[in-house]
């Protein structure tokens, strides 16, 4: 298959997996809409669909949602494959994806290092005035 049908297979899944976990349709209770669905990765021989998760919960719930979605992968693979056509439709492994959640605590870490950079310097700036 192309790369870019590929890429498109990818950016569908990852849609239809979002709409249904938003629409509440997987039934798994350990499945929270709070979920994300980062990205979805196909094999070129559409044998396997890895799915990435993600989600500013803690850690344990994300793991406890991704168990929830792997066990529900049956019931997500038919109701996409009713959508769309495709010869053969991958089998999905939902993976744990904390590099949203990382990369927000960076972006707070370095928010707080510019905090107080600010700090010193308005110190050092009050200093040299008084002296």
């Amino acid at each position: 298959m192309g790369q870019y049908r590929l890429q498109r297979l990818n950016d569908q899944l990852r849609d239809e997996i979002s709409q249904l976990i938003l629409r509440g349709e997987v039934k798994d209770p350990r499945v929270n809409t709070f979920l994300s669905i980062n990205r979805v990765e196909v094999t070129s021989d559409l044998s396997y669909a890895k799915v990435y998760v993600s989600t500013f919960l803690p850690d344990g719930q994300l793991k406890i949602g991704v168990d929830g979605l792997n066990a529900a992968a049956g019931f997500i693979q038919r109701e996409i494959a009713k959508k769309l056509r495709i010869r053969q439709f991958p089998k999905l492994l939902f993976h744990v994806d904390s590099g949203m959640k990382e990369g927000f605590m960076m972006v707070q870490k370095l928010n707080e290092l510019e905090k107080e950079s600010k700090k010193l310097e308005e110190s050092k700036l009050e200093q040299s005035k008084t002296e």
